[in-house]
Formats: structure tokens, sequence, C-alpha cells
């Protein structure tokens, strides 16, 4: 027990701040930053596809077409999402109510942080679409294998938020509470330094990890086709959204809307899940594609014939006795299934003499046996 107790006090009572945030590698003409955040993006992506590219290749898709469509749907997903965050958090950037006091240049600087989700599904559905058609697949049946691996991407993604000390909730005590460095520029004036604040970075990468749990185990017991899987993780992550953006202290955006003000990205998850609500019931109304296939109609491969396989196997079978020949074959046959037979053949001849006596000659006596006659006729069953 005393064990216990000092392995507890040894726990930290909160998250630590990031002391690394990434690296820089050194260039002739400088040094190129390579930054913490980028790189929980990248193995956000990485980790995605692999997911993804598991599940499109179980549902008969053709090989490496899901590199033919991510190609497209990447660099849409990450324009999308940058200027989603752009739009939704103006001040930075065109200043206070766009009064042009806003710094332009930090549109493209994405390695500071600074992607929104929407924006990167939907410009990222566009570019999938574009994928989907130059490969000859359906864009429905892609966007449920890609489902759970789009939201494994997003919780591994959403750690670049804690090295770079951003989009924290408000104050806290709970044990978890993340520590910001009071220098940081996101720590939020007023408040004292080491205060505590509450990590959505964490809730939100857990929410996606059961997220993607759920979806994987719902998918194999139902099986879900024309996108509604796509759909049902739109619905669970703005389930969560809802609740998680609430607790945010950051600077963003308000709307005002049936008497309440709150976040913009609060009311598009709100939206969001309203249509994806709707568009998972009306999907189900229709039921199964007919036929169930990832490919789209006048580009499924080309059937193999029928009897193809079958005559190919038959060319390739060969007579298992290589001493005999065809000729002699022929020669075993009967008469009526083969040609003439040589002259020496004692069954022909004795078919050739007359049933009576030969002329000049005594008929053999009654009873005698017929191996001394060497013109009697053969058996009924011999010939016919």
């Amino acid at each position: 027990m005393q064990t216990l107790l000092q392995a507890a006090a040894l726990v930290p009572a909160s998250i630590p701040s990031p002391d690394w945030s990434g690296f820089d590698i050194p260039l002739p003409w400088g040094a190129l930053r390579i930054h913490a955040y980028a790189l929980c993006i990248l193995a956000g992506i990485v980790a995605g596809l692999w997911l993804t590219s598991v599940r499109w290749a179980k549902r008969g898709a053709p090989e490496g077409s899901v590199w033919d469509i991510v190609i497209w749907a990447i660099p849409f997903g990450i324009i999308g999402g940058r200027l989603y965050h752009v739009f939704s958090s103006p001040d930075a950037y065109f200043g206070p109510g766009f009064d042009g006091t806003g710094d332009l240049s930090l549109i493209p600087q994405i390695q500071r942080g600074g992607l929104g989700i929407w924006g990167a599904v939907l410009l990222g559905v566009v570019g999938a679409w574009i994928g989907c058609r130059r490969s000859g697949v359906k864009l429905t049946a892609f966007l449920d294998a890609a489902a759970p691996g789009l939201l494994l991407a997003q919780a591994i993604g959403r750690w670049g938020n804690y090295f770079n000390q951003e989009l924290f909730g408000g104050p806290t005590t709970v044990p978890w509470g993340l520590e910001v460095d009071a220098d940081n520029p996101n720590f939020p004036a007023g408040m004292a330094e080491g205060t505590l604040f509450h990590p959505t970075f964490l809730y939100e990468s857990l929410w996606n990890v059961a997220g993607v749990i759920i979806l994987l185990a719902l998918d194999r017991r139902f099986n879900f086709r024309r996108s509604r899987l796509f759909w049902l993780y739109a619905m669970y992550y703005t389930l969560g959204r809802v609740w998680i953006e609430a607790m945010r202290i950051d600077d963003a955006e308000q709307i005002s809307l049936f008497g309440i003000t709150t976040r913009l990205n609060v009311w598009t998850s709100i939206f969001v899940f309203l249509v994806a609500l709707a568009a998972f019931v009306l999907l189900g109304l229709k039921g199964r594609p007919q036929p169930d296939t990832p490919y789209l109609p006048g580009k499924e491969p080309a059937p193999v014939a029928a009897g193809a396989a079958t005559d190919t196997a038959a060319n390739d079978v060969r007579d298992p006795d290589s001493v005999v020949s065809d000729s002699e074959s022929r020669d075993n046959l009967r008469d009526n299934h083969s040609g003439s037979r040589p002259a020496s053949d004692p069954t022909e001849e004795a078919a050739a003499a007359p049933s009576g006596p030969r002329p000049g000659t005594d008929a053999p006596a009654a009873g005698s046996s017929g191996s001394t006659a060497t013109g009697s006729a053969p058996e009924a069953g011999d010939s016919k």
C-alpha cells in the first residue's frame, strides 16, 4: 500500500506544457523548421490512409485506386481546412471587424496552426470525387471505407494543438488540467501564472478514438452502404464537437441565432449533425444498392468467360500412358467406332466367312468343339 501511495505521489497533478515544438534542418542558406504540429498532422494522415486502404481493399476496389483518390483529396482537404479557419477566425488576418489591420501574410502559414475540420471535409470530398471519377469507382463507397480512417487521422492530428499550446478550454482544477506557458501568446490575458486549463485537444482525441471503435463495430454488424457510415461519422463527431467547442476560450467568431450567441463552430456542428441525420435516415429507406459493387456503372472489370478456364484445363490434359500411340488406340476399337482393320484380324476373317459349310468340306459333327472350326462365327455380342 505504501508503494502505491509513493507511486501516486510521483504522478503529476497536471499535464505539463510541451518543452519541444519541432526541430531545425540546417541548409546552406539557413534552416528548415519542422514543426511538431505538422508532424502530428502527417502522422494522422498516414494512420488514416492505412486504415482506409485496408477497408477499401476488402470492398473489392481496384488495387492502388486509394492512392489515385487521396492525391486529390489530401491537398483539397488542407486548402479547405485552412480557408475555413481563416474565415471563421478572421481577426488575425483581416483585423477586428475586417478593418484591414490584420496580416494577410499569415494565411499560408499553416505551420502556426489553424485547420478547420469542416472546410477540410468539404473540399476533401470534392477532391475525392475527382479521384473516384478518374478511377471509375463510386464516391459513396469510398466515403464509407474512409470514415473510420478519417476519424483516426483527426484523433492523432489533434495533438498538434498540444505542441502549439492552443485551443484549450477554460480554467480548471482537475488533476489532468493543462499547463500553458505564461509567456505564450495564447495564454489568456489577466490570468495568473500557473493556471490550469481544460485539455480540450485530449478530450477530442479520446472521443475520436472511441468513435473509430464504434464505427468499425457498427459497420461490421450492419455493413453500411450508400455513404451511410460516412454520415454516421459526421453525426458522431459533431455530437462531441458541440460540447468540446463550447469549453474553449480562444478567440472565435460569435454568431447569434434564436436568441443564443455562441461560437460559429458550435452552430456549424449543430447544422452538420441535422443534415447528417437526415441523410442517414433517407439513404436507409433506399436499402442496399444492387449490385453491391464499388465500381461506377460501366466501369466494372470484364468478366471471365465461364468456359475459358475449362477449355484451358482441357487443352493441358495429356494421355497418362505415353507408350500407347493414337493408331494403336484406334486398332483396339470395335468396327462401328473405327476405320479399316488389318487383314490379319481373325475376327474380321470370321465375320467374312459364310455361316454354312464350305463347299467340298464336311460340316462339323454336332457337339464338336468350336475351337476346332477356324471359320466359326463370332459370339453375338461382338458384332452388330
